[in-house]
């Protein structure tokens, strides 16, 4: 019999990380299900990086609760990757709390439903994540990668406010992950990783499968 790993994991990283990159080979290489983080069908993302002050609490909710919809689903079906996840969607909305984007009512309402939520996820089949993957790099990396995909809305020229978002974000990510307590975890550095490489691909699977449990099952 060959191990076979069913578990449930959760990706995290700022801005640029490369989630979706590894989601996709992580579930290609265990045969799960992929979770990604729409961008496509969110209505109100642009406007937020037009507007952030108009637009971040609508924002927040909309991510709250498609990310509430997937970890539900993830941790029904207990075998799947998801490239982003609730349990980091916090940091997000006190970064823009703080930086005078939502109200105290609105933060107050944000953080009572992430509660309710947070309550809902006990009673789920499986309570939490097998593993969560923290991709850890520099800020230029993410900048980098930023200006790589090409979304007009994310790019910092001629937008100092939006390079300071970017910079206050990536400085509370380590923080944010130390302070996480839901599942085991691995860092993988993305300073120094490269999908596009073969051995780097197979060095990511390798730390991912040995953070893994695995059950072995009989195939007739």
């Amino acid at each position: 019999m060959e191990g076979d790993y069913q578990a449930v994991i959760v990706l995290a990283g700022m801005i640029g990380a490369g989630k979706s990159t590894i989601t996709e080979l992580i579930s290609s290489e265990l045969n799960s299900e992929a979770f990604y983080e729409s961008v496509d069908d969110n209505r109100i993302l642009e406007k937020f990086y037009a507007d952030p002050k108009r637009w971040a609490f609508s924002l927040q909710i909309y991510f709250l609760n498609t990310r509430f919809r997937s970890i539900k689903q993830a941790l029904t079906h207990q075998h799947n990757v998801l490239d982003r996840s609730i349990y980091e969607d916090a940091l997000f909305t006190q970064i823009n709390f703080e930086d005078g984007n939502m109200s105290d009512a609105e933060m107050e309402l944000y953080m009572n439903l992430l509660d309710n939520m947070m309550e809902e996820l006990k009673g789920m089949p499986k309570k939490a994540p097998d593993l969560l993957i923290y991709l850890r790099g520099s800020l230029d990396t993410h900048l980098e990668r930023i200006k790589k995909r090409g979304r007009s809305y994310e790019q910092i020229e001629d937008n100092p406010e939006l390079l300071n978002y970017y910079k206050k974000l990536h400085g509370r990510y380590d923080d944010w992950y130390n302070s996480y307590d839901k599942s085991p975890t691995l860092i993988l550095n993305i300073d120094k990783l490269d999908v596009e490489n073969t051995a780097d691909r197979e060095f990511i699977l390798e730390q991912v499968k040995a953070k893994l449990p695995q059950t072995y099952q009989v195939t007739y």
